[in-house]
């Protein structure tokens, strides 16, 4: 199992949240390091004061990158679930079945995995 970091994970994070945080940490601490892409980083990303939570876990991150391959497939991913958000579709496309998907839109990605037939379990934050 692994566990796939949206922009809101990312937000909540900036916020301290605590389910958010434990749950991070529970992956860190199993040597496990949350993924994302990213696309998501630059969705949140402003480099000001209040992220420095956020600047101590961007490097504990595993980051994909967004290249042309991704790219391609989200394009897919979206024409088959009729959405356009092209950071979702790569979001859910780094999941595999049994892992867990982070966010603070479950209903934007829960289309997506299904079109992607991936068994997930999509948190909210």
């Amino acid at each position: 199992m692994a566990l796939i970091l949206d922009a809101g994970a990312l937000i909540a994070v900036e916020r301290r949240d605590r389910d958010t945080l434990a749950l991070i940490k529970q992956e860190l601490v199993a040597r496990r390091a949350p993924l994302t892409h990213g696309g998501v980083i630059g969705q949140v990303w402003r480099d000001g004061p209040r992220q420095a939570s956020l600047a101590r876990l961007v490097p504990a991150l595993d980051v994909a990158g967004l290249d042309a391959a991704l790219g391609q497939r989200a394009g897919v991913l979206l024409r088959r679930s009729r959405r356009t958000d092209v950071i979702d579709a790569a979001v859910v496309l780094l999941a595999r079945d049994d892992d867990v998907i982070l966010t603070s839109d479950p209903d934007d990605l829960a289309p997506l995995a299904a079109a992607a037939d991936l068994h997930v379990e999509i948190a909210a934050v």
